[in-house]
């Protein structure tokens, strides 16, 4: 059994189905072999059979370039009562939703062979509403097919982009339509209920889901971090393969140029511009596009969503990832703050990593080393950044979080039955006693959640970033299934910080706001589709957390000290033109509604591709981002990090006055 905090997983094998192929008659043993093991539902409903079949839907036309209202409507229809349906191994409606889909594929290659004449020209005024989530689907095939115009300019504009000709980009893109409808044609019907089943999975909660075979090789890989690629998690988002997460150490972030939710639209090998498509294409192909021998070189088309739509050329050599590069690093700011000269120590911590089973580091043994060292520099403060740390091991991030406070709960994990699992720091020492501050944003998820929320229910470090972190709190279990059938991961239960919080949906708050980028709807676990709702449990803080008799402990935090720190940095952020830039084009971008014409994602790209070449990203030792101590966010975060240390100091004075006169008395 493995528990993993990245998605917080536990993995084994288990007999659902004993059959060789996935067709009708396995599917809803299958469905029954998720509703035992799920955290909230627990029998098939028609609420759940009206989720599976949205989310089919929305899996079999994710871009909405095919499917009409009607055809909608008419799926929904034959879909009436499917579970009663499957449970007799009926999948006709199932079976001719694909037909229709596969229908209105070949009209859509008919209708771009018609556009894509000699006479077509590039349109750069042309708009498009590139989020399928931001648009209906269209009611009459006159709608469907402006929308489909609309949808090859901007696919030709991606061509010509990457230096292809125009006659070049045609060709490639009417092959593009060929494979697609051939895909379709050619599908197998295990390919098919595989859809369906994901669709169901999803339908209880947007982790889990059903690998097949494929897949859960690619999962599997990706655990254990041993995939010669690019060091990127990649999902499947409504036709688009989405950047989830960047692997500490991977070609991805080490290159600067690739963020969480880029959008992958085309892949090239090696020095090609011979880019092809893959919008619209299984996730599975995608990867294995990218996936290749270390060394080797991949060129990525990606598209960026801010203030405008961008798209840049990516190349990135295929590396495996070396631990060393994702280990924590220490660094230091020496600044002068409410005039005293002050050092900050600054330790970045980009996953919850560990290879303690081969002898290797771990990160909270890493951390307390860096935490060692700070102190023989005698550090008057220590920022704990985890701003971009998506997750990791649960064991390292419950020793992480106790190397700040005495001994004490650290998580607790609630199952579908009710059963609670503790764990705890049992290590009486703390490593660091002084003023802490805990940098977050809305990419910090998971693991990372769980060490700010514990450390902000100890009253042990004020927590920084966006409104919030991600706001995942839920545990997955993936179960092997037979004969290669692929697995099933299920979400098994939810963990809750010490103060009873699940840090489910909304995440953990932060107690100093400040803008951030990633201040946005898609950043978030409530944007997902059919996302579980926010628990509570009982308190369950450790009063041996911090014992105020030792000589190391800590200064609790107060409402006090968090308002006034809150207040000090207000007035900072508001003057700030950083953080103004920030925050306008946050609102522009949302003022939009996802309309971008293509003249400006063509000016925007062509500007990329300049700064590109006229500034290369520097690096500096152990591939450190020089940039780093100068973000935004880095130098708010020491701002109030010395706000923070100005009034511990004058707590201590008070305190110690008092103590004095009490003895003079």
């Amino acid at each position: 059994m493995i528990k993993v905090f990245g998605s917080l997983l536990v993995l084994f094998t288990v007999s659902i189905s004993q059959a060789n192929d996935l067709g009708c008659d396995t599917l809803y043993p299958l469905m029954n072999g998720f509703l035992a093991q799920h955290l909230t539902f627990k029998k098939f409903t028609p609420e759940l059979e009206q989720r599976s079949i949205n989310q089919f839907i929305k899996n079999l036309d994710p871009s909405k370039l095919y499917l009409m209202e009607g055809d909608v409507s008419k799926i929904k229809t034959d879909m009436t009562e499917l579970f009663s349906k499957m449970s007799s191994k009926k999948c006709d409606a199932i079976d001719n939703a694909q037909k229709l889909y596969e229908k209105r594929v070949g009209e859509s290659q008919e209708y771009a062979k018609k556009i894509l004449n000699d006479s077509f020209k590039l349109d750069e005024n042309t708009t498009i509403v590139i989020d399928p989530a931001k648009r209906n689907y269209a009611k009459t095939v006159t709608e469907l097919q402006d929308l489909q115009a609309r949808y090859i300019q901007f696919q030709i504009s991606n061509y010509l982009t990457s230096d292809m000709k125009l006659d070049e980009a045609k060709k490639q893109l009417l092959h593009r339509y060929e494979v697609t409808l051939k895909h379709v044609v050619e599908s197998k019907s295990d390919d098919l209920y595989a859809i369906f089943l994901d669709s169901f999975a999803t339908a209880l909660d947007p982790h889990s889901n059903f690998l097949s075979k494929d897949v859960l090789e690619d999962f599997e890989i990706t655990m254990r971090l041993s995939l010669e690629g690019i060091g990127a998690t990649l999902s499947s988002q409504d036709g688009y393969t989405v950047v989830e997460n960047l692997i500490p150490g991977g070609a991805a972030a080490k290159s600067g140029e690739i963020e969480p939710k880029d959008k992958i639209i085309s892949v090239a090998q090696g020095n090609s511009n011979k880019f092809e498509p893959v919008i619209d294409m299984p996730l599975r192909d995608v990867v294995k596009l990218i996936r290749g021998k270390k060394g080797t070189k991949v060129r990525l088309t990606v598209l960026r969503q801010g203030k405008t739509v961008s798209k840049h050329v990516v190349e990135l050599t295929r590396d495996k990832i070396d631990l060393k590069d994702e280990a924590a690093k220490l660094s230091y700011i020496e600044k002068t703050i409410n005039n005293k000269k002050m050092k900050i120590g600054v330790i970045d911590l980009p996953s919850f990593y560990s290879d303690s089973d081969n002898g290797e580091r771990s990160c909270s043994e890493d951390v307390k080393k860096l935490i060692i060292e700070a102190n023989a520099h005698k550090v008057d403060g220590l920022i704990l950044d985890l701003s971009k740390n998506g997750g990791g091991v649960l064991g390292e991030a419950v020793r992480v979080a106790g190397l700040f406070i005495k001994k004490g709960n650290v998580v607790e994990t609630q199952d579908s039955d009710g059963r609670v699992e503790n764990l705890a720091d049992l290590d009486s020492s703390i490593y660091y006693s002084g003023p802490l501050v805990v940098l977050t944003s809305r990419l910090s998820a998971s693991a990372s959640e769980i060490v700010a929320g514990a450390l902000q229910d100890y009253k042990r470090a004020v927590i920084i970033g966006s409104d919030h972190t991600f706001g995942k709190g839920s545990v997955q279990a993936v179960m092997k299934l037979r004969n290669d059938l692929g697995a099933i991961k299920v979400t098994t239960g939810m963990f809750f910080t010490p103060g009873g919080d699940s840090t489910q949906e909304k995440g953990v708050a932060s107690d100093v706001k400040i803008p951030s980028p990633y201040t946005s709807k898609e950043f978030s676990e409530d944007a997902l589709d059919y996302a579980l709702p926010k628990k509570s449990l009982p308190a369950f803080v450790s009063p041996e957390g911090n014992d105020l008799t030792s000589a190391s402990h800590y200064i609790p935090l107060t409402p006090s000290i968090i308002s006034d720190l809150q207040k000090d940095s207000k007035t900072r952020v508001s003057k700030d033109k950083e953080f103004a830039k920030i925050e306008t084009e946050l609102k522009e971008s949302e003022s939009k509604n996802g309309i971008v014409k293509l003249a400006d994602i063509m000016k925007k790209s062509l500007e990329a591709s300049k700064e590109k070449k006229s500034k290369k990203k520097v690096k500096g030792k152990d591939g450190e981002d020089p940039d780093y101590l100068t973000q935004p966010a880095m130098k708010e975060a020491a701002n109030i990090l010395g706000d923070l240390v100005t009034l511990e100091q004058k707590q201590m004075t008070i305190a110690n006055k008092t103590e004095d006169d009490n003895k003079h008395n």
